[in-house]
């Protein structure tokens, strides 16, 4: 072989060697490259999102007092809020759970705080403390009835309904009521995304009782709102016994001294369809 072959052969056996010596390395970078484009999402961690919530410094000291009793950790957790999503809160109340919301949806999110107008006249001036110098900045009120709720088709993540669903049979002295009761259902569902979440937590009346118990006792038969949930085309998809206390006293009210703030509540997570 001649010098001139020789070298030409040295020259395609050094090329093969370093395209070998390459091959490992570009393959590793490629899957590497592939890892991190199907690589799923860390799970969002629920617990440490409603524990931080809760111990937000500018949490009201009062809101903290009802803790123990109102467990809002695990109720929060069970929830799955998430940063950035719509909350539409019907029945808020004075805004125990909106400050909680409001904390965990951040700067990102809004929280819609619902009540009926007549309220006022159980709230005092709750709302206008709560809201006070814009404080919960992400947070809207709003005051109309339960069946006919403040947001646009399809633009909410979650509605939640704490310790509200009794209302529907409630008939303030001299007043109206504060809404169908189907429609109310129906508006839920309408707020919803596809795919959205319903929330529902309320005192338990004992097993067959009558809707009436929602305007004498403050309670409702869970298979009520179950039922109606399911005509308006909500599908159950987790429940929990976290607020359960079978040594609970059905016939009285829940304002009754012997059962205030220890009454089996019943907890539900329903999903709008996709």
């Amino acid at each position: 072989m001649n010098h001139f072959a020789t070298c030409k052969t040295a020259l395609v056996v050094c090329a093969a060697l370093g395209l070998l010596a390459c091959a490992p390395k570009a393959e590793t970078e490629a899957a590497d490259a592939a890892s991190d484009e199907t690589a799923a999402p860390a799970p969002m961690d629920y617990a440490a999102l409603a524990a931080a919530s809760v111990a937000n410094p500018s949490r009201p000291d009062a809101d903290a007092a009802d803790d123990a009793m109102r467990k809002p950790v695990e109720v929060l957790t069970f929830m799955a809020l998430e940063p950035g999503m719509s909350v539409f809160e019907m029945e808020a109340g004075g805004g125990f759970y909106t400050e909680l919301y409001s904390s965990i949806v951040g700067d990102d999110g809004e929280v819609v705080m619902q009540n009926p107008q007549s309220f006022d006249n159980f709230l005092g001036d709750a709302l206008e403390v709560r809201l006070a110098d814009n404080r919960l900045a992400n947070v809207r009120s709003s005051r109309t009835l339960f069946d006919n709720l403040d947001a646009a088709d399809g633009s909410m993540d979650i509605v939640t309904w704490i310790l509200g669903p009794h209302e529907l049979y409630f008939t303030p002295a001299g007043g109206d009521g504060f809404g169908d009761v189907e429609a109310s259902y129906g508006e839920a569902m309408r707020i919803l995304k596809s795919g959205g979440t319903f929330i529902i937590l309320d005192h338990a009346a004992a097993a067959g009782s009558p809707e009436t118990t929602g305007d004498t006792l403050h309670r409702i038969d869970p298979a009520i709102v179950k039922g109606l949930a399911q005509a308006a085309g909500f599908v159950l998809i987790d429940e929990s016994d976290i607020l359960a206390n079978p040594d609970d006293m059905y016939d009285m009210g829940v304002f009754d001294p012997a059962v205030r703030r220890k009454t089996d509540r019943f907890l539900l997570k329903y999903q709008k369809p996709q």
